[in-house]
């Protein structure tokens, strides 16, 4: 059962409609933008489609590296800022999809990619006794970079809809 949030589902699905029909000012369209960047990102985020209940992984108390934090924390930017990566050095770190994965990708609706978060739970949550460190980023880091990249590309898709 998926706690999936059905407004974002039809927010981005509004905003890129909205942004496709060009009618918009400026600011309205500036708005749309940041919206439909941050969304598409969240969509991608295994716990913004979380357990139905725990708040998205925020209820959820862990310890990281010892220090109080709750699993939402730990994917949105803990695991993240551990890496003490600049931005563009993560970005690379992710890699290159070949052109056959892009078109892969991108040929999914959010619905999709809504679904692929929460088939990533049995990971997510297999949190041990709460204490998460090392161990539970060697294991799952790679499902955060592979969910950044397809974000990235995905969201590269939309926008080459709307302004292609």
């Amino acid at each position: 059962e998926s706690n999936l949030d059905g407004k974002v589902v039809m927010m981005i699905e509004k905003f890129t409609q909205e942004l496709k029909a060009g009618k918009l000012t400026p600011k309205q369209e500036q708005e749309y933008l940041k919206m439909l960047i941050h969304m598409v990102g969240d969509m991608h985020q295994p716990l913004h489609v979380g357990k139905p209940g725990d708040r998205g992984g925020n209820d959820v108390k862990v310890k990281w590296f010892r220090s109080e934090s709750n699993l939402h924390r730990v994917w949105d930017s803990e695991m993240i800022d551990d890496t003490k990566l600049s931005y563009t050095e993560l970005a690379q770190s992710l890699g290159t999809p070949d052109k056959e994965t892009i078109k892969k990708w991108q040929s999914t609706g959010v619905r999709d990619w809504a679904m692929e978060s929460v088939s990533y739970r049995p990971q997510v949550y297999d949190i041990g006794n709460s204490n998460l460190g090392y161990q539970y980023s060697y294991k799952y880091f790679s499902i955060a970079k592979t969910r950044m990249l397809q974000a990235g590309v995905r969201l590269a898709g939309l926008l080459n809809q709307i302004y292609g």
